[in-house]
């Protein structure tokens, strides 16, 4: 809470810059967030027995706290809806892209900032950012981490991993606002730009996303970023140590690279698409960026089967350990090795131990089930919410592209996500978007904990007044 108040209050230096004034009366929001945070560490300080559970429960809320004060902040400026405000910066900060403006360059240079910036701290993700600065090393800090979905550890210290992460992440960050600011931007186009491309955000500060540049050399530095981002951290740290070679040897860099070769050149043959526009979509998809250069309407009228490649691609995501969303290609290639062990299993002489391995690592039956689950679960979510949107949309495939974007915290669209939803769907893709980073299950185990006590809470209650009744 302390945190998240001191990172919203940055955009008033843009405010300032610009001259603007709109921003102090959005650090109310913030200063109370920080003053919250302090009373609860001043009260709390001496807590030291942090389960894996709470862990899970502190991310969880720790988003949606985020989301709410910047929705504050964004009700004070704007006068918009608390529900459009909320959808707004849970979309950013959770790296969806979804925008309910429809005229978003009519938006404060401070506002427009504030939304890259929340993209940029949540493709890291918001506690592992805080835990990186003031969580002591040890057992806490590990726990916290794994709550925001992430096992990759560059160094043994979790502390240690963590800086590295984000003295990789900063690194990267101005090597994509140099090659913007070469390719001819302006300085604040290149800050926002990199800022929601790195972190496979996408949201952007133009009505008509990256295609309202209209430049090769633009889209070209675009999905070199993507792709940078849609990497995982520990492998550009040891393409660092061995100059290059991890990287083409990473098993999750290379399905990604062949995934948008083949899709690229699938696409190319069905239609009339434009190479550039069919990889940078594809791009897109896969790296869970959601940055377009073409419009909603104009993405809708692609051909189904191009549609369809583009969500299986938001489906599958980019590799584990980096900014993006979905399920992750570690997950799919391990699905399609327990697909492999079951069937050899089954033709298999009896007695025959049969080893799984990706790229020379064993894996084995406990990893392939939580795939397995993982995939199923999220199905089944992406299902039900694609019956919901039906029903609201009217449009299968539409709103089957759509719900796909949005629980893979993708932000690609074909228009039917807009500030004219009912509110229905808007709180459901709200839902999605936030279970989508946190990649479900903590959402799900912090919600059966919060009943759970609720319950015990309740019980206690009935049985202190069935005591005071007997009393009386």
């Amino acid at each position: 809470m302390e945190g998240i108040g001191i990172i919203l209050s940055i955009p008033i230096i843009v405010d300032l810059i610009y001259s603007e004034y709109n921003y102090p009366i959005g650090l109310i929001p913030c200063i109370v967030s920080f003053g919250l945070g302090f009373l609860f560490v001043f009260k709390f300080r001496k807590y030291d027995r942090l389960k894996f559970k709470h862990g899970m429960i502190i991310s969880s809320i720790a988003w949606l706290w985020a989301g709410f004060v910047a929705a504050i902040i964004m009700v004070l400026i704007l006068d918009i809806s608390f529900l459009d405000a909320f959808f707004e910066n849970v979309s950013a900060w959770t790296g969806s892209g979804l925008t309910i403006f429809n005229d978003v360059e009519s938006l404060p240079m401070s506002i427009l900032f504030l939304r890259s910036l929340e993209q940029w701290i949540g493709g890291l993700g918001v506690v592992i950012i805080f835990i990186s600065i003031v969580i002591k090393p040890g057992t806490s800090a590990y726990k916290l981490y794994r709550s925001e979905a992430r096992e990759d550890k560059i160094k043994p210290n979790i502390k240690n991993t963590l800086k590295k992460t984000i003295e990789i992440y900063i690194i990267y960050t101005a090597i994509g606002i140099l090659l913007y600011i070469l390719a001819g931007l302006p300085i604040f186009d290149s800050v926002n730009l990199t800022f929601t491309t790195i972190s496979t955000g996408g949201m952007s500060i133009k009505n008509a996303n990256i295609g309202y540049y209209n430049n090769n050399i633009i889209y070209l530095i675009t999905i070199f970023l993507m792709i940078l981002g849609a990497t995982s951290f520990t492998v550009h740290y040891k393409m660092i140590k061995t100059k290059g070679n991890a990287i083409l040897k990473d098993i999750q860099f290379q399905f990604m690279i062949i995934a948008i070769i083949i899709s690229g050149i699938f696409i190319a043959l069905l239609t009339h698409i434009a190479p550039m526009n069919v990889i940078f979509h594809i791009v897109s998809a896969i790296t869970t960026t959601g940055a377009n250069i073409a419009s909603p309407t104009e993405l809708a009228s692609w051909a189904p089967t191009a549609l369809i490649l583009i969500i299986v691609l938001m489906v599958m995501g980019g590799s584990s350990g980096s900014t993006v969303g979905a399920v992750k290609i570690i997950r799919i290639i391990t699905f399609l090795k327990s697909i492999h062990l079951t069937v050899t299993n089954l033709i298999s002489p009896e007695g025959r131990v049969v080893k799984t391995k990706i790229a020379g690592k064993s894996i084995n039956e406990r990893e392939m089930k939580e795939s397995t689950l993982y995939i199923s679960v999220y199905l089944m979510f992406l299902i039900i919410s694609w019956i919901i949107m039906t029903y609201y949309t009217n449009n299968p495939i539409n709103a089957l592209f759509d719900v796909t974007s949005t629980i893979g915290n993708v932000g690609l669209s074909t228009g039917i996500i807009n500030g004219s939803l009912d509110t229905v769907p808007k709180i459901l893709l709200i839902f999605l978007m936030w279970i989508g980073r946190l990649e479900i299950i903590p959402v799900l185990l912090a919600i059966k904990l919060g009943v759970e006590t609720f319950e015990q809470k309740l019980e206690l209650v009935k049985i202190l007044l069935k005591n005071k009744i007997k009393k009386a």
